[in-house]
């Protein structure tokens, strides 16, 4: 699928390449706050990106758009269309070198690295009833400086796109209660409450 195209100087949304790793894993970081920057938070600044944006980008790149501007990377959408298969490949491609790199009781208890250490060694399911109608996921993060301008929107736009043609007919994603701004852009774009705030879903037709 080409990359949307753009006016020489602007933003402009593209396929991921390898060498866009580091920039994801550092929007990642400083979006990890319900949107705002964590990296005051993690003494280890790898760890969300391992969790929330790592796998997708080894195993689902095709899945993978950046949005790239002058300076560079400032955000991203993954995603997979079938959520139940890939919760098994990270199960048994992902995970296991991670578990050795954090071991259990290897962060100091309470802090964010050791709640992530726990989602490693205890990732999350999704739940059967929603994949029934929302079997792809994602995950979108943009930097401020490409904010509240569209691009969010087209991110979802062209994947959309993508999962559409994978045979995906509805999405879905999880978003803290108290990100109140990812809420509302969410509400905006048609998702809908699925599971009491914490996982909004839709179609993958329309805009």
């Amino acid at each position: 699928m080409e990359a949307v195209s753009d006016p020489p100087g602007l933003p402009r949304i593209r396929p991921f390449a390898p060498a866009d790793t580091e920039a994801c894993y550092a929007i990642c970081l400083e979006t990890a706050d319900d949107g705002r920057d964590a990296s005051g938070s993690y003494a280890d600044p790898r760890l969300p990106g391992e969790l929330w944006v790592g796998p997708y980008l080894r195993l689902a790149p095709e899945f993978a758009l950046v949005l790239e501007d002058a300076e560079g990377v400032g955000g991203y959408v993954v995603g997979v269309a079938d959520t139940a298969a890939f919760e098994r490949r990270v199960e048994a491609d992902w995970y296991p070198p991670l578990r050795l790199r954090y071991p259990r009781g290897s962060q100091p208890a309470g802090s964010r690295d050791a709640a992530g250490v726990d989602l490693i060694h205890r990732p999350p399911r999704m739940a059967a009833q929603i994949l029934a109608d929302h079997p792809a996921h994602l995950h979108i993060d943009l930097l401020p400086r490409l904010q509240a301008r569209g691009f969010g929107r087209r991110l979802l736009r062209d994947l959309f796109s993508r999962l559409r043609a994978a045979g995906a007919s509805g999405v879905h994603l999880g978003c803290s209660p108290t990100n109140v701004r990812a809420i509302a852009f969410y509400r905006h774009l048609g998702f809908e409450d699925l599971a009491g705030g914490t996982i909004w879903g839709r179609e993958t037709t329309g805009p």
